[in-house]
């Protein structure tokens, strides 16, 4: 018997920092959707747990205990075989130990017939419980205030990674102001992606600007997408290095990741639906 489940990229269209806690963590209040591009998860039923990483993101993913599948598989009562398929960048802000974590408790609870994710899962990481929900949502706190976002339009976009990894205590260390402003109180219920887009254009990731100073190809790689045909607008997602441009049509997002792919054939770059 064997379970596989798809671990999708998070985006954090918005990510608006609005103060910090006595214990260090600091409260966020972000937009989060799902991309169509993501790692793959499977497990079976075996002697002992074990871990093998496969897939072109391979390398530089941990295989042993410090591995969040690991910690996940390891809050069932069943010792399993894990194969990741890794196709995202590690330590990328897109949420990928996070994402692969949530698909392997899903896929524990499928292969056990629980259906159902234990205590303690949450723990595992603060972004955890959206990626459980796999569908757009409002984060908020410290991410254990997690609400669905009925409507959100399905988004084109163009993902960038330069292949740089970003230390996210280290973007945290280099942020000056911590008390931002959230988002407004209502999420609006958008007619279509264009009016999404305008929303979240107005919206901001208070991240990206220390996160350049750690690593300034992040400036680069948004200038790139900006000179996208077709772009409306882009912003770094999560805590970086990774970026994105949203675009009306994915026609033109599929054009437009061909240019930035072959201008920059160091990069990865996906073209993607979000949602």
């Amino acid at each position: 018997m064997m379970s596989r489940t798809f671990a999708p990229a998070k985006i954090n269209l918005t990510l608006h920092v609005t103060g910090q806690r006595s214990d260090g963590y600091h409260l966020l209040d972000s937009l989060v959707v799902f991309a169509d591009v993501g790692d793959r998860v499977r497990v079976m039923p075996a002697e002992e747990t074990t871990l093998e990483v496969t897939g072109p993101m391979a390398a530089g993913c941990p295989s042993g205990e410090t591995n969040l599948v690991m910690k996940a598989a390891g809050l069932f009562d069943l010792p399993v075989a894990i194969t990741l398929d890794k196709h995202l960048p590690v330590a990328a802000g897109i949420g990928g130990g996070s994402s692969d974590a949530a698909a392997t408790l899903h896929a524990m609870a499928e292969l056990t017939g629980t259906n159902t994710i234990p205590e303690g899962a949450t723990g595992l990481g603060a972004d955890v419980r959206v990626c459980l929900m796999r569908q757009a949502a409002r984060m908020r706190g410290i991410g254990e205030d997690v609400q669905p976002v009925e409507g959100m339009p399905e988004l084109s976009a163009v993902l960038a990674n330069p292949g740089v990894e970003v230390a996210t205590a280290q973007v945290f260390q280099a942020l000056e102001d911590k008390n931002g402003a959230p988002m407004p109180k209502r999420i609006p219920r958008w007619r279509a992606g264009w009016s999404a887009i305008d929303w979240i254009s107005k919206q901001r990731n208070d991240l990206e600007a220390p996160a350049t100073l750690v690593a300034p190809v992040i400036a680069e790689v948004l200038d790139a997408l900006r000179g996208l045909a077709g772009a409306r607008f882009a912003r770094m997602s999560g805590s970086g290095a990774t970026c994105f441009a949203l675009f009306e049509d994915r026609t033109e997002a599929d054009h437009a990741a061909e240019h930035l792919a072959s201008a920059h054939p160091d990069w990865w770059v996906t073209a993607a639906t979000l949602r």
